[in-house]
């Protein structure tokens, strides 16, 4: 099967959760800078939504970019990742609502870390699923950052219970460690360009 309907299949999933989202927005009906005060929470958890989805929407198209071909498991991964990623506006709106509670900052964590777990096991379908010298193999390595995400995801959920901001911080600071492009994959595809040419 051809990774093109994969990606686009998952382009207007994101594109669709990006609407959903902005769609949840409410217009404040007085037309002054003040009457915004009261949504700033629910216009930074938007922000912070956007800002992950983004992340997976590029690092998803990197990944695929690598690829040679994908099959059903791969398929059935990307779904999983998908289930996830389309829990991320319920979350949203929760947590901007109720920026000072536990449990929505909690449960926003948990599908932060369930969306890594998942972008993770469709990672490494997607590389079992190619032959076994494939560049993707070779551009993924180690994944420092792979890993580290889940855990500060855990840390911030926990975190949660105690103080709903030390959370909310640490799943900007994953945001902003994956807003640094990946740059692994594209190193590689140039690689084995020049090494062809």
């Amino acid at each position: 099967m051809t990774k093109g309907r994969v990606e686009a299949f998952s382009d207007g999933v994101i594109a669709i959760l990006i609407t959903i989202m902005v769609l949840e927005l409410k217009v404040p009906h007085e037309p002054t800078l003040e009457s915004l005060k009261p949504l700033l929470p629910i216009l930074l958890g938007y922000t912070l939504s956007f800002v992950y989805l983004g992340i997976y929407w590029n690092n998803h198209h990197h990944l695929f970019q690598a690829a040679k071909h994908v099959r059903g498991p791969v398929l059935w991964a990307n779904l999983y990742l998908l289930f996830w990623l389309s829990l991320v506006p319920f979350a949203t709106t929760w947590v901007g609502e109720n920026p000072h509670e536990s449990a929505p900052t909690a449960v926003y964590g948990f599908l932060l870390l369930m969306a890594a777990i998942a972008y993770m096991i469709m990672q490494q379908t997607l590389v079992r699923s190619q032959e076994k010298d494939s560049t993707l193999a070779h551009a993924l390595g180690s994944d420092l950052k792979g890993k580290l995400s889940p855990l500060l995801y855990a840390v911030g959920i926990g975190a949660s219970f105690i103080r709903p901001w030390i959370g909310q911080l640490l799943y900007v600071t994953v945001a902003l460690i994956w807003l640094i492009p990946d740059r692994r994959i594209e190193r590689e595809l140039v690689h084995r360009a020049s090494d062809r040419s």
